[in-house]
């Protein structure tokens, strides 16, 4: 994983003038742009190439953002931003069910896009150098997560976890009784102060619990404490 000058960034939009702009400022940071029409023209350079970032719409012809997401994140857990024209709640929670780490809504400050990059590249960055003096693996009754390999297992069946579902789990087990407010959890995984967070974290919780098949309301992992957050006992 690179960060700032050389990494490499992967735009997938059909819009021509986004293309541009964003490649503009992009390249102005050190960044390394390519660029792809759709979907199905995005699938077929991470073929033939490894990206530090991509940032991917979601309205397109042949292969929209959603499907393509679905299927990057069948190989890869590369940070993924995506860019949509719609700013409903709904549209948000589509995107970041399918896989996706960020979300902005079109028309955007290229400025922003640009600090939402430098933001995932640096989170990326944070994880892999991380404290090697933590443990291996944790264990939270039938759940087991093996850090070093990103790897989430329940009762010795593989939970397949997108890597911002998985650093909330590791932040959450790594301080087991400690509550985490939404805001601290936004600000620790995504490194950035917490702004509108809140309905980013708790999709990305919301996530994680249907893939833990953890219910919130008799929760045997992440446990919700009304008002303050979140933790694991």
């Amino acid at each position: 994983m690179k960060n700032g000058k050389g990494a490499s960034v992967l735009i997938i939009d059909d819009e021509p003038e986004i293309r541009d702009i964003v490649q503009i400022f992009l390249k102005n940071e050190g960044y390394e742009v390519m660029e792809a029409e759709d979907g199905a023209a995005g699938l077929e350079l991470l073929r033939k190439k490894e990206f530090d970032l991509i940032i991917l719409d979601v309205m397109m012809p042949r292969l929209d953002g959603i499907q393509a997401c679905m299927q990057i994140r069948q190989t890869r857990n590369t940070p993924i931003i995506m860019l949509s024209a719609k700013n409903e709640d709904i549209d948000k929670i589509l995107g970041l069910t399918s896989g996706a780490d960020d979300y902005l809504s079109k028309p955007f400050n290229p400025l922003e896009l640009v600090a939402r990059v430098k933001s995932q590249l640096r989170r990326v960055r944070m994880s892999e150098t991380q404290d090697k003096r933590q443990p291996l693996e944790l264990s939270i009754g039938d759940l087991v997560l093996n850090i070093p390999r990103h790897q989430v297992t329940i009762q010795g069946k593989d939970i397949s976890l997108t890597p911002l579902e998985f650093d909330i789990l590791e932040l959450l087990a790594t301080h087991r009784g400690h509550v985490f407010s939404v805001d601290k959890i936004y600000e620790t995984i995504w490194k950035d102060p917490a702004l509108q967070s809140d309905k980013t974290v708790m999709v990305h919780i919301r996530n994680l619990r249907e893939k833990l098949k953890d219910n919130p309301r008799e929760p045997k992992y992440i446990k919700t404490v009304w008002g303050v957050g979140y933790k694991i006992d």
